[in-house]
């Protein structure tokens, strides 16, 4: 059995933002130099995500209207009563997940035709990262 850890860091322009990173996915799986195995890909921040669809400009906007439907920014969340504003960041990281477990066979992520890799960050502007492990033979 052999692994990699390795992490991606971001610090998005705006407060919200969807940041295609299958590649640095991708490239972290060929690092490892494993063949057959798993890759975790997961936020360390709960107001980001990270999932998998497709990259069509349309369904990232469909997504951003959805989670803003369910999670409205702007409301009178509970938790801003501790100084903060960003509770429907933590929602949207709840409606999307903070990770995906992917396969890598032969060397390569195993993904569907349509599948890319996405971070999602809902109250960005400042740095944060994204834990990418490989485990495998």
């Amino acid at each position: 059995m052999r692994w990699i850890t390795e992490y991606l860091w971001f610090q998005t322009r705006e407060r919200r933002e969807f940041v295609n990173i299958t590649e640095d996915v991708r490239r972290v799986v060929q690092r490892s130099g494993i063949r057959e195995g798993l890759v975790l890909v997961s936020a360390m921040h709960i107001t980001a995500a990270v999932y998998v669809n497709d990259a069509e400009a349309g369904l990232i906007q469909d997504i951003q209207e959805w989670a803003d439907r369910l999670a409205p920014p702007g409301l009178p969340y509970h938790h801003h009563h501790t100084g903060e504003s960003n509770g429907d960041a933590h929602l949207k990281n709840l409606l999307l997940g903070h990770q995906v477990i992917l396969p890598v066979t032969k060397g390569d992520l195993d993904l569907g035709p349509w599948e890319q890799v996405y971070y999602a960050e809902f109250d960005g502007q400042r740095r944060k990262r994204v834990v990418v492990k490989a485990l495998g033979e």
